[in-house]
């Protein structure tokens, strides 16, 4: 009898290819980032743990075997979601990797402008002693939290540490540790006023697509600053830079854009107020041992037992 198949289209450490394989060891595991070695794979596997540009053509096919896609990523709205439903692939998201790395970010992204270390930095390249007009301080101010998923949590716990005043917005309204008060999507432009800091910690979907335009910008105070780690898509980018530039806001700190590479002639690169990353919040040391350990090898073992995987399942209505 042929063996059942799990293709990894990653990169793993050799321990972690054991734990693996302790779990499935009658499986074939095929593990490589290398198109050529998974794609004579791809049409085989009932599993498939990380998506890759062109697998779509082998894996979903009419003589497909796959069953179950484990994203290597929390956001899914790049995958072939319409394809993956109609072909009722149980899909797994690989939320929950990046709360530590991600929030490490966003604190960095608030106290960069908050203490000017971002325009410091600017200056040590060209030798300048300058004050730069240093004044404000984060503790004890307020942070409005737009997702309060992993990362929404790991955030408002930190955000604890600084005395702030924290505020949540969730599809739900339920509370949850470490947020002082919950709002519903529809309340944004209520919470909106009433921080001196919005972090946008959202997927795209077509609720969130261009969620906040020049009126959520022109609700902010003249003095919040603006933290975006979700996805670009949820902002009108030339909304956003306008409101930069007009003094609607006092700044943004950027890790996610509308079109990525964020191109070379965009005004936020040269902006005083901005500070701008690659897409790199999420990235950590310890990504792929979180994948496989905390997700991939739980929801195998589910999967074994003849049930769906239960950890970070996607809803294919809501898109996440």
């Amino acid at each position: 009898m042929k063996k059942r198949k799990l293709v990894i289209t990653h990169h793993l450490e050799q321990s972690q290819m054991e734990q693996i394989k302790n779990v499935i060891p009658d499986w074939e595991v095929i593990v490589s980032k290398d198109k050529e070695i998974w794609q004579e794979h791809a049409k085989d596997a009932e599993i498939i743990a990380g998506w890759k540009k062109g697998i779509e053509a082998y894996c979903l096919g009419p003589n497909s075997k796959l069953k179950w896609l484990q994203a290597w990523s929390a956001g899914i709205d790049s995958l072939p979601l319409a394809s993956l439903q109609d072909n009722e692939i149980i899909l797994t998201s690989a939320n929950g990797v990046h709360a530590f790395p991600i929030s490490e970010t966003i604190f960095a992204l608030m106290l960069g402008l908050t203490r000017k270390i971002h325009t410091y930095v600017k200056n040590q390249q060209t030798k300048t002693w300058h004050h730069a007009h240093m004044d404000l301080e984060m503790h004890e101010k307020t942070i409005g939290i737009i997702g309060v998923g992993a990362i929404g949590k790991e955030t408002a716990k930190i955000a604890k540490a600084f005395g702030m005043t924290v505020l949540g917005v969730r599809h739900s309204g339920q509370p949850a540790d470490h947020i002082d008060e919950m709002y519903t999507p529809d309340q944004l432009n209520h919470l909106l006023p009433k921080c001196d800091y919005v972090v946008v910690t959202l997927p795209h979907t077509k609720e969130t697509h261009h969620l906040f335009a020049a009126a959520q910008f022109k609700a902010m105070k003249s003095s919040a600053f603006f933290i975006n780690i979700g996805r670009g898509e949820i902002v009108v980018e030339d909304d956003l830079i306008q409101a930069l530039q007009d003094d609607i806001i006092a700044g943004a700190g950027l890790d996610v854009f509308e079109k990525e590479p964020l191109s070379a002639d965009s005004t936020l690169w040269e902006m005083e107020n901005v500070i701008v990353t690659p897409h790199t919040a999420g990235s950590t040391e310890h990504y792929n041992q979180r994948v496989v350990e905390n997700i991939l090898i739980p929801n195998l073992k589910t999967y074994l037992s003849g049930i769906a995987p239960t950890i970070n399942l996607v809803s294919y209505s809501k898109g996440y």
